[in-house]
């Protein structure tokens, strides 16, 4: 008897396992553009165009491999708006009373296909080097789920990086050496770049028309939307990035805002790339001596460390995670994270480039934008729907644990040992960012100090009795000790003087 098989727009890989598993001959696959997956956060028009264009070209592929699909566009008349009324719409089409589904990276989906009143049967997601039950095992009985030790694992799962049996170059991690700061003169290779063909244009059309009111900038858009334009942007990196990206990969430019970066996690994401064979061919260019140990480690620490490690957390948590809120911050999502009018010129240009591109990096994420929502205190449920709303590689399987866990320590310490905290030095470090802001990184008090430098005080006062024996935090609260009770004083005040005009919406 025919069934249909689920293909989400994130699961745009031939291999996928309801695909393995399903009757070329018999079943139907079910793809569908529908309003509950585009609107459930605001997503930025990019990051609907990019998949709706990949969906689309993608169900042309599965047509040509000889699958019958049944496509549903945004704009169609009998679109049922959501992932389950389209499968009940197509049932009733085909006589179909079963669905074959991978299990979707999302919890609000698996819960929704739950309750669809099919016999709807959720296959693991293959596609991953760590399943469900394995991330459950080594979690179980831990103390601390750490993600260097679950790192460890996969390099040893995978061989990736290792020489009978030990870590090549004798260590497991280069981090130390990936830390250098920006110049002036440095300044990446382009990124790839791809004219939208007529498939994407009449998406583009579709999203402008639909989601023209939503942040971000849908125009232009160069990004790659099918799997051999995906392995044009990855042999992009391999030949022109890979060799600086390790030692630069923390940097922040305010003319570059791609530097070495691969720009392939939304491909990765969505299944127009391999995870593993990214990383094999990272590795292969280690060893064939175009790319440096530290670029090489760093980069593959990146997919089979943290991204599968994120995925792992996520799963294991449970559906609330991305509502916990350990430090029970309730601030409000200021509106400068949407494009409003701010004098601090290092979150001006990370939300800007986020706008524009529906893109920033690692560190951009994490030390300006995340960490100014933590050391505001702002609610990290808002936090985290930005996050997912804004970025083009956003889903929530990874994306919660990143925010919720590591940018905003909501989770308590599960993913991070200590909150991701700096004052403005940081940022002034890493970034040519603070050469043209209003505000002065040097002044740590008085008009025109950086509120860096008074907020990460002010946050670390606020959460002392949680973090003082922190042995990674213990010596800034003996720094804070030694000042005088008069300057000690001043920051705490002048810092509640910012986060009062922030909540009233003053230009900050």
């Amino acid at each position: 008897m025919v069934k249909l098989i689920l293909v989400l727009g994130d699961q745009l890989t031939p291999e996928m396992a309801a695909l393995k598993k399903a009757d070329k001959g018999e079943d139907v696959v079910v793809m569908a553009e529908v309003a509950s997956e585009a609107t459930y956060v605001s997503h930025h028009p990019k990051k609907i165009a990019l998949i709706f264009a990949a969906m689309r070209k993608f169900a042309g592929r599965l047509r040509n491999d000889g699958w019958e699909v049944a496509y549903t566009r945004l704009d169609d008349e009998d679109n049922a708006g959501s992932i389950p009324g389209e499968l009940l719409r197509r049932a009733d089409e085909t006589g179909a009373k079963s669905v074959l589904a991978t299990r979707p990276g999302e919890w609000r989906l698996i819960e929704a296909l739950e309750e669809t009143p099919l016999d709807v049967e959720l296959l693991e997601d293959d596609r991953f080097i760590a399943s469900h039950t394995e991330f459950e095992k080594w979690a179980e009985g831990r103390k601390e789920l750490r993600m260097e030790h679950f790192y460890r694992d996969m390099r040893r799962k995978t061989g990736l990086l290792m020489e009978d049996g030990d870590p090549a170059g004798g260590k497991w991690n280069f981090d130390h050496e990936n830390r250098k700061p920006a110049k002036d003169d440095l300044f990446g290779p382009h990124p790839c770049w791809f004219e939208p063909d007529k498939t994407v244009e009449e998406v583009l059309d579709l999203v402008e028309a639909r989601f023209g009111d939503n942040f971000g900038d849908l125009r232009p858009f160069g990004f790659a939307t099918d799997a051999a334009q995906a392995e044009q942007v990855l042999e992009h990196f391999l030949t022109e990035s890979l060799e600086c990206f390790g030692d630069y990969q923390d940097a922040m430019l305010a003319n570059d805002r791609f530097l070495y970066h691969s720009l392939i996690s939304a491909y990765m994401n969505i299944g127009l790339l391999d995870p593993l064979d990214v990383c094999r061919r990272v590795e292969t260019a280690w060893k064939d001596g175009k790319a440096p140990i530290n670029a090489a480690e760093g980069f593959i620490r990146q997919i089979i460390g943290w991204r599968e490690y994120m995925r792992g957390i996520y799963f294991l948590e449970g559906p609330d995670y991305p509502r916990r809120n350990a430090l029970n911050h309730q601030r409000k999502l200021p509106d400068l994270y949407w494009g409003a009018e701010t004098k601090m010129a290092c979150l001006s240009h990370a939300v800007a480039q986020t706008r524009e591109e529906a893109y920033a990096h690692h560190i951009q994420r994490l030390m300006v934008t995340g960490n100014f929502a933590l050391l505001t205190g702002i609610n990290p449920t808002e936090v985290h729907e930005w996050y997912l709303s804004v970025y083009f590689d956003a889903f929530e399987w990874v994306e919660a644990p990143n925010t919720v866990g590591m940018s905003q320590f909501a989770d308590g310490g599960i993913v991070g040992s200590k909150p991701y905290v700096s004052s403005g030095n940081y940022i002034n470090k890493m970034s040519d960012y603070c050469g043209g802001c209003d505000y002065a990184v040097s002044k740590k008090t008085g008009q025109g100090a950086c509120p860096f430098n008074l907020l990460y005080w002010y946050f670390l006062n606020r959460h002392r009795e949680r973090f003082e024996k922190n042995p990674r935090m213990s010596q800034m609260y003996r720094t804070w000790d030694r000042m005088s009770d008069d300057k000690r004083e001043t920051v705490l005040d002048e810092a509640e003087a910012f986060l009062d005009r922030m909540s009233a919406g003053e230009t900050v």
